[in-house]
């Protein structure tokens, strides 16, 4: 027992369990080459949405699927996009087992859903949307504000990360503002807006004369493709998630 002690004393090294988070990749199809494209075009309005986020692939949707999953081709697209694909669950022990071939980590499958009650129903103004296949589970960071003073051209970038961001002037059409948590454009908001990019549900995006290019909570995004609404256009409104909708609500 003394030589192990002494021995622990001298190592270089400790072990320890940790808790990470994660983005969680929920695969809803086995063709690689069309999630590589997907995934391309879903990330296209958010350059910086990754940050070399570790990634889980859930294969639970295609776990009953009969053809072979390309796990190498697919952990490479995801890398293309700034992501570290580290680890797989949910899949069927063939899946699992190829997986693991390609250098992926088995996790523990995740818990089941627990039921709810419906929500009320309200009167709202309801748009198409648009869901993105990037399930985040990444837990917000403390509170924080970035304030931005100075008017936003196009190809602009501004992201909060970890934090709220204001923007105290006109954000113009094809410039980008990004935050972890909410968005408030004191000015026309005329570009593209994406709050909630770490996976923040209950963020929202406030302004005061709502025009934008695109709109983004949490990867549910809505494009100029339809028009807002008169009673929102141009007006002070707010955007918010309500389960998987995005609703836009004009403010009082």
């Amino acid at each position: 027992m003394a030589l192990t002690t002494a021995a622990q004393s001298r190592s270089s090294f400790d072990l320890k369990s940790a808790s990470l988070p994660v983005v969680a990749v929920l695969l809803k199809a086995t063709d690689a080459a069309q999630f590589a494209a997907d995934l391309a075009e879903r990330v296209a309005d958010a350059p910086g949405f990754f940050d070399n986020d570790p990634v889980l692939i859930d294969l639970a949707p295609v776990r009953e699927a009969e053809a072979p999953i390309d796990f190498a081709a697919i952990a490479a697209a995801l890398r293309q996009h700034n992501t570290l694909p580290v680890a797989v669950r949910g899949g069927s022990p063939a899946q699992m087992e190829a997986a693991r071939a390609a250098g992926l980590a088995a996790a523990p499958d995740a818990p089941p859903a627990r039921a709810e009650a419906p929500a009320p129903v309200q009167e709202v103004v309801r748009e198409v949307i648009r869901e993105v296949e990037v399930v985040r589970e990444v837990p917000m960071p403390g509170p924080g504000t970035v304030v931005v003073d100075k008017p936003l051209r196009s190809g602009q970038q501004v992201y909060a990360r970890g934090a709220d961001l204001v923007v105290m002037a006109v954000v113009s059409f094809g410039a980008e503002v990004i935050a972890d948590g909410n968005i408030h454009v004191y000015a026309p908001l005329r570009g593209r807006a994406i709050a909630g990019a770490r996976g923040n549900t209950e963020a929202r995006i406030f302004s005061t004369c709502l025009e934008p290019q695109l709109v983004s909570i949490a990867g549910i995004y809505r494009t100029t493709e339809t028009e807002l609404p008169a009673e929102v256009r141009g007006k002070p409104a707010q955007v918010r998630l309500e389960g998987e909708k995005l609703l836009i609500e004009p403010l009082a």
